[in-house]
């Protein structure tokens, strides 16, 4: 790990009692979600961390706790260095406060991922979807999603694709 990168990981976990992984000189830094806006401010403020350059989630179904993880990815340009801050979530209770007060560019990023995962973010000036239609039931990323499936049309099984089909009337 990069030693700028060091003494803000040891600052993270002296503060708010997070773990580190360490994957290919990176650093992912665990944070409990009541702490993340907490975490995003003295990393803007105190080390420079001035872009929130992605924020996205994963699923690990089926393990469900934590099922979830929400992710920030902060680059700090004038250090040259970026940090990965991860928000564990139980499929139980999905949410996590909004980051939109840090970082502008928050806003859209976490309209996706409730959009995509179903993951709420408390305190949103405007949480609603923004890939799907409002009426649309599930989250299309979340791995129990159920896939739509059309067979493909093959010379030796056109008959059968063309009875599914759904022609206009006239």
């Amino acid at each position: 790990m990069d030693k700028k990168l060091e003494k803000i990981v040891q600052a993270l976990q002296e503060q708010f009692g997070s773990s580190v992984e360490e994957f290919r000189n990176e650093a992912h830094v665990f944070v409990k979600a009541e702490q993340i806006v907490d975490a995003l401010t003295l990393l803007r403020d105190k080390f420079e961390f001035e872009l929130l350059s992605a924020l996205t989630a994963s699923d690990y179904y089926p393990q469900e706790t934590p099922r979830f993880h929400v992710i920030y990815q902060l680059s700090s340009l004038a250090q040259n260095i970026t940090l990965q801050l991860r928000v564990p979530v139980n499929s139980d209770q999905l949410k996590v406060p909004t980051a939109t007060r840090v970082y502008d560019t928050a806003n859209w990023r976490e309209r996706e991922v409730f959009d995509m995962f179903g993951v709420v973010f408390e305190g949103h000036p405007d949480a609603r979807r923004i890939l799907n239609p409002e009426g649309m039931d599930g989250h299309p990323l979340r791995k129990d999603f159920p896939l739509g499936y059309e067979e493909p049309q093959f010379t030796f099984n056109y008959d059968d694709i063309d009875l599914k089909k759904i022609y206009a009337k006239e």
